[in-house]
């Protein structure tokens, strides 16, 4: 087996890592549900890379994140569910009907404005059709007005999504200072689930904390998503900071005390 441009060799790999005895047994003991986390942390390393500006780092982060899609295409095809060529045509063929304006006998100088406004009505024909498609059982009875927001969002992402639907009909805060009150509310229902030892509440409430926080984001005009990867960074540039610092005296993590790396980690406040 050798590398190669063409896709039918990335198909190929993992079907002979999916085939049994001769396979990987890593590969082997995976399903789509046990695949899904990989799924959604290399969609996110493809951001980080952008982030970054390392056109290198997201050729390869685009490899993995299409390693995904092959990966779950082979499993529905042992399942004869479908196979990653029916994945490609259904691709294709919604990108077709969705830009009449490029691929049909159509006026092509629309506006961005005009090209949403298509794809959008067109979004919505095809959700229509796949309900059209389902058992009537499967077709819930009430029509949400959060049943628009895509459940396969990253959670901070689809927090605010549905936040912003709900303050479409006025369930909302009116003052972000409101918000933050609310922030005060959960965490003193933290410690009272802490005082009762409670791990089903406690992080029932740590989840309800982080909503409101979600919701304060929002109301600062902040993206919550890229709000936390900014914090992450600076944690990282801190703590690399307390490392660097012990490392110069000849010291390791485990050699100092919570409160030497507290007070590098304050230093590391003001010198990043």
């Amino acid at each position: 087996m050798t590398p190669s441009r063409d896709i039918s060799r990335l198909i190929e790999i993992m079907a002979a890592l999916r085939t049994p005895v001769t396979g990987c047994p890593w590969d082997l003991e995976q399903n789509f549900a046990t695949i899904a986390p990989y799924t959604i942390e290399e969609a996110h390393e493809v951001v980080d890379a952008i982030d970054r500006g390392d056109l290198d780092d997201l050729r390869e982060e685009l490899g993995d994140l299409l390693l995904q899609v092959v990966f779950h295409a082979q499993m529905a095809s042992e399942q004869n569910a479908f196979a990653f060529g029916d994945v490609v045509e259904a691709i294709t063929r919604k990108m077709i009907r969705r830009h009449p304006h490029v691929f049909a006998d159509k006026d092509g100088n629309l506006t961005p404005h005009h090209v949403k406004e298509v794809w959008d009505r067109i979004k919505a024909e095809e959700k229509a059709e796949r309900a059209a498609r389902r058992p009537p059982e499967a077709t819930p009875s009430h029509k949400s007005l959060l049943s628009g927001v895509k459940a396969g969002q990253p959670a901070l992402t689809r927090a605010l999504e549905l936040q912003r639907k709900a303050s479409t009909v006025g369930f909302d805060w009116n003052d972000p200072r409101a918000v933050l009150q609310k922030i005060r509310e959960e965490a003193d229902e933290i410690e009272a689930a802490l005082d009762r030892n409670d791990k089903r509440e406690i992080a029932e409430e740590t989840g309800d904390l982080m909503f409101a926080l979600v919701n304060l984001a929002r109301h600062v005009g902040a993206d919550p998503e890229a709000a936390l990867r900014a914090t992450n960074a600076k944690f990282e540039r801190r703590f690399a900071y307390i490392e660097r610092s012990l490392a110069a005296q000849g010291r390791s993590l485990e050699d100092a005390s919570l409160a030497e790396m507290d007070a590098l980690w304050n230093a590391a406040k003001t010198a990043t």
